[in-house]
């Protein structure tokens, strides 16, 4: 007996080291971690619990049955994070190179679909250099079989993908299928096809990290929603988004002991909107001061900086957070930022998490390259997000909210709950200069006549009571009690039940 447990502990500790200590060493020369100390940092000291350790490769062409590595390539299980319930995978590079196999891929399957059954969070920890070319087709199959699986569990688990070396060819297409994808500045990339092929197609000379590297992935293409300096600070993090997400569409998401007063008053609000309408401020100001202990989770933080999205907690709940940046672009809405903030509004609705939107939009950004670019078709997809959200929704007006841009950002017409705003707020269908341009185009060379009728718009609509006249805002709120309204706004909310008409899924304009 005791031979048979002494040749288990052997096959473990073999399996164990991948592909073997200087394989390793020669991970952490480049500062990546190997796949298993990934995983032990991501979760919970001696949560894991691993699947298939022992599972090999079935090819047998070009000499492939010589090398029969343990694991093939791929650690697989679940573990908890602060206690909870997640499925994780976490490709090993030391093991040819983490390249998928039949078998490889049959691992990743195979704890996707637990995570389905049981409803909990996958995360994928990619460090691949492709598919397996001694497999062929099984190897693009293997692929196949993953996205069918990212496919199903989309809106039903969270999915999160951390991409933490290479990543290229098809590989790139389960992540991008994912609900937020992480990567490592310096050791990480992605792309559909790399330097070389693009050189050898259009001549263009350019090199893995500008290709795809994290930078241009968090800033550029807005396919990545944050980049880290290492590999300790990437998993780190992902534990902390966890924390804010439910384990799947079937739970409400987690409450947290709080300690932050949620009638706490902040006076300094009174003064946040500057006297000048076209004086820009910084609303995550305000975002922090709302929050749970000043705490908030932002999601693409490098990409369309006119508009903020991300997690807060109100009275330990997790809530959405999307809000216009009059710092940059004047908080205008434009392509890039209609399509962050829909996206993360419809993943907020998949899990049930409550939206808060803060307001402050002078409409969308005139100009031919966003008209050619789809501007119309891009901002619908926000406009479209917010109309079909069933979750509480409560939406702040601090300041401008002009035209269609007023109606997109979670209006009362979009089906919000309860819809605040400032007294500096200014509901109109566009600014005062340009609506007397046009109210009064013949009295344009008075400059006197003019400036009459601009503060004659001024009173009359560069306000909110105008909109609260007529239902469409529900109160005119003081700004240093807006934690304490929205609070309480969300509370009265918790019980709420709506659903759209039966369909097979929508149409999103996309």
């Amino acid at each position: 007996m005791k031979d048979i447990l002494q040749q288990l502990e052997d096959r473990r500790q073999t399996a164990r080291l991948g592909g073997g200590p200087r394989r390793i060493e020669a991970q952490h020369a480049k500062g990546k971690l190997s796949a298993r100390e990934r995983i032990e940092l991501l979760l919970d000291e001696g949560s894991f619990e691993e699947f298939d350790m022992f599972v090999a490769h079935r090819c047998i062409d070009f000499g492939m049955q010589a090398d029969r590595p343990a694991g093939d390539g791929v650690v697989t299980g679940w573990g908890t994070i602060n206690g909870r319930l997640v499925y994780v995978f976490s490709q090993d590079f030391t093991v040819m190179g983490g390249s998928v196999s039949e078998t490889h891929g049959a691992k990743i399957c195979k704890i996707m679909d637990m995570a389905i059954q049981n409803g909990a969070p996958v995360i994928g920890l990619n460090d691949s250099g492709g598919a397996r070319i001694q497999e062929g087709v099984a190897s693009l199959a293997a692929y196949g079989d993953v996205f069918q699986r990212n496919i199903t569990a989309s809106g039903v688990v969270p999915q999160i993908s951390v991409i933490m070396g290479p990543c290229a060819g098809g590989a790139v297409y389960s992540p991008a299928m994912t609900d937020f994808i992480f990567m490592v500045k310096d050791s990480s990339y992605m792309f559909v096809t790399g330097p070389d092929v693009v050189k050898t197609v259009t001549n263009e000379v350019v090199t893995a990290e500008e290709l795809g590297g994290a930078l241009t992935h968090t800033r550029k293409s807005s396919v990545a929603d944050a980049a880290f300096e290492n590999d300790v600070e990437a998993l780190i993090e992902v534990r902390r988004l966890v924390d804010f997400l439910p384990l799947s569409n079937r739970e409400t998401p987690p409450v947290r002991p709080f300690f932050d007063d949620p009638a706490r008053l902040e006076p300094s609000l009174d003064t946040l909107v500057p006297d000048n309408p076209n004086t820009p401020y910084d609303m995550k100001e305000l975002i922090l001061k709302l929050a749970d202990e000043g705490d908030f989770y932002e999601i693409q933080t490098e990409f369309a900086k006119n508009i903020i999205t991300g997690f807060i907690r109100l009275e330990g709940r997790t809530v959405g957070v999307v809000a216009n940046q009059p710092m940059v672009l004047a908080g205008c809405l434009d392509i890039d930022s209609s399509r962050k903030a829909a996206r993360f509004v419809r993943f907020c609705d998949a899990f049930e998490i409550p939206l808060l939107t803060l307001v402050d939009v002078p409409g969308f950004l005139p100009g031919t390259g966003q008209e050619y670019g789809g501007v119309i078709k891009h901002g619908a997809k926000l406009l479209y997000a917010y109309g079909e959200a069933t979750v509480p929704k409560v939406t702040v007006i601090t300041r401008k909210a002009y035209g269609g841009a007023y109606v997109v950002m979670a209006s009362k017409h979009m089906g919000a709950d309860f819809n605040y705003a400032w007294p500096t707020a200014e509901i109109a269908v566009m600014g005062s200069k340009g609506a007397v341009e046009i109210l009064y185009r013949s009295e344009l060379g008075d400059a006197e006549k003019t400036g009459a009728r601009i503060n004659e718009y001024e009173e009359r609509f560069a306000n909110p009571f105008v909109a609260a006249e007529k239902g469409f805002i529900d109160e005119v709120i003081m700004p240093q009690s807006t934690r304490k309204r929205v609070a309480r706004a969300f509370a009265s909310l918790r019980n709420k039940k709506l659903s759209n008409p039966w369909k097979k899924h929508d149409n999103i304009p996309l």
